[in-house]
């Protein structure tokens, strides 16, 4: 097609407009018809040929592209917003001040010497009633918790929901005895990993005070983090569950701990559910003595 005259069929001027400006956007600036010819350098009537056409809502100039705001870089170990520390120092003093949990709370959550902080969501403290006489302590948060920002969601969650309501306790207020739920870690770490031991010190003066102003009857571990947190000599879970320990708080109260195996764990491992059983039998005749 090298001319557009009256013999020519009827050319829909919108539709061929539309078409050179894909051609333009994808980067084709030269077309070959039945003879060759360069549209680019039409002059004259040929130009005149294609009228200027009103756009319609469908042809409107697209909008640039908007941007999605970049992921999160990742945290590497020598990222620490805090010198660790620095940031344990910190994480002391923030503690001591509260006097409350809703202080300690807002405390921990106004806190930014953990260099899990930026790579989180949300910052998971607690779930539960607060003052319960079973506290429990969980590793760190996964994705869901991190997500949602409550501990233990999903299936982990629900087989703990399961365990406490098999010794009378529940995480919601009603018939069976009150639990209050909480963790080591208060931010995830990427990819799910073991948090470092820099990390877990410098959320430990929070879990310590929180443990503190909760003043639980009965403290279980869950898993090896909370319970290396609370005794540095405890070795792995398989061999530490099942035994009582005590952890002494600030104020010179002893309360005993049990650490027993992690639900999401028991989920993997079926086969150790009885062993869990046994502790969760422990934990109840020690809460009714």
């Amino acid at each position: 097609m090298s001319d557009i005259s009256p013999e020519a069929p009827p050319v829909d001027a919108a539709a061929l407009r539309a078409l050179l400006t894909w051609y333009a956007e994808m980067g084709i600036d030269d077309i070959t018809g039945d003879v060759p010819s360069d549209f680019s350098q039409w002059t004259g009537s040929a130009r005149k040929a294609l009228p200027p056409v009103a756009q319609s809502p469908q042809q409107a100039p697209r909008a640039a592209p908007t941007r999605s705001k970049p992921a999160p870089a990742p945290i590497l170990p020598g990222d620490d917003p805090l010198p660790a520390d620095e940031a344990i120092a910190a994480a002391r003093a923030a503690a001591a001040a509260a006097t409350d949990i809703e202080s300690l709370r807002e405390a921990i959550a106004a806190f930014d010497g953990c260099p899990l902080k930026p790579g989180a969501r949300n910052t998971v403290i607690d779930d539960g009633i607060a003052g319960a006489p079973l506290m429990l302590l969980g590793e760190a948060p996964g994705r869901e918790e991190d997500r949602i920002g409550r501990p233990f969601v999903g299936r982990a969650g629900q087989l703990l929901d399961r365990m406490l309501a098999a010794i009378g306790h529940a995480r919601q207020e009603g018939d069976l005895a009150p639990a209050y739920i909480s963790n080591a870690i208060f931010w995830r770490p990427p990819g799910n990993r073991a948090p470092t031991k820099a990390e877990i010190a410098i959320c430990f003066p929070f879990v310590a005070r929180l443990i503190e102003l909760n003043a639980p009857k009965v403290i279980v571990t869950l898993g090896n983090t909370p319970t290396q947190t609370l005794f540095d000599n405890a070795g792995g879970i398989t061999g530490a569950r099942g035994t009582w320990r005590d952890h002494a708080t600030a104020g010179g109260a002893v309360i005993p701990v049990l650490p027993t195996f992690h639900p999401a764990f028991l989920l993997r491992q079926p086969a150790q559910k009885r062993l869990a059983w046994a502790d969760l039998i422990e934990i109840r005749k020690r809460l009714r003595s």
